[in-house]
């Protein structure tokens, strides 16, 4: 029976608990800080450029363009938001073929914590943009004012079904992995360590682009 992120235990001394859930979140962050620190530290103009330089311009140009595509908008005020929210994740996943990890987005703390976030960064790009009252009237009372409370439940449910669909498509795809492995342990782990890196990325991808979505419907004038 594999245990989830939240019930494998660390360390533990009365209420305070430190399970796996925390210790890889924080793994993850410790390399994207050390990893940013080391791609960025020589940051080069020339047209000679180091690969780590070379594979950081690919990642931020085509979330750039991305976020061009979906919201219409000039993706500078957004890339660092969303970005952040990709790589995280991205990472989180990717790194679930290391024999012992266990991806906290594979927890519904983690997911959830994300999807709150995103709830949060709506009204403050759609008011910074737009300014309280044009926001409110455009983000809740259209059509019209009747419709305010069918509004509220929509943001609501889009913050929940954001972390639910990620978490559930990562626990689903480790359960998976899981039983295929049982039954078969020489012939698939190759087979899904691959299917397990693209679908990490599809995973961060939908999660990325379903909040600029949201933040485009803030931000955008109808």
């Amino acid at each position: 029976m594999n245990l989830t992120p939240d019930q494998t235990i660390f360390w533990q001394r009365g209420i305070v608990t430190i399970n796996a859930t925390i210790v890889f979140t924080w793994l993850v962050m410790a390399l994207l800080v050390l990893g940013s620190w080391l791609v960025t530290r020589r940051l080069s103009a020339s047209t000679k450029i180091s690969p780590g330089q070379n594979l950081l311009e690919v990642v931020v140009v085509g979330i750039g363009n991305q976020i061009e595509e979906v919201s219409q908008q000039k993706p500078e005020p957004y890339i660092s938001f969303v970005g952040t929210l990709f790589i995280f994740i991205a990472v989180s996943n990717l790194l679930s073929i290391v024999p012992g990890y266990q991806p906290p987005t594979g927890s519904l703390s983690t997911t959830a914590a994300l999807a709150i976030c995103v709830f949060f960064a709506i009204p403050i790009y759609g008011i910074k943009k737009q300014g309280f009252s044009r926001y409110f009237k455009q983000y809740y009372l259209q059509p019209t004012p009747f419709m305010l409370p069918f509004n509220i439940i929509s943001r609501f449910s889009n913050t929940i079904s954001l972390s639910v669909r990620l978490f559930g498509n990562v626990m689903s795809g480790t359960m998976i992995a899981a039983i295929l492995l049982s039954i078969a342990p020489l012939f698939f782990p190759i087979i899904m360590q691959a299917m397990g890196l693209l679908t990490g990325l599809i995973q961060a991808y939908i999660f990325a682009i379903l909040s600029m979505v949201f933040i485009a419907a803030a931000t955008t004038n109808n």
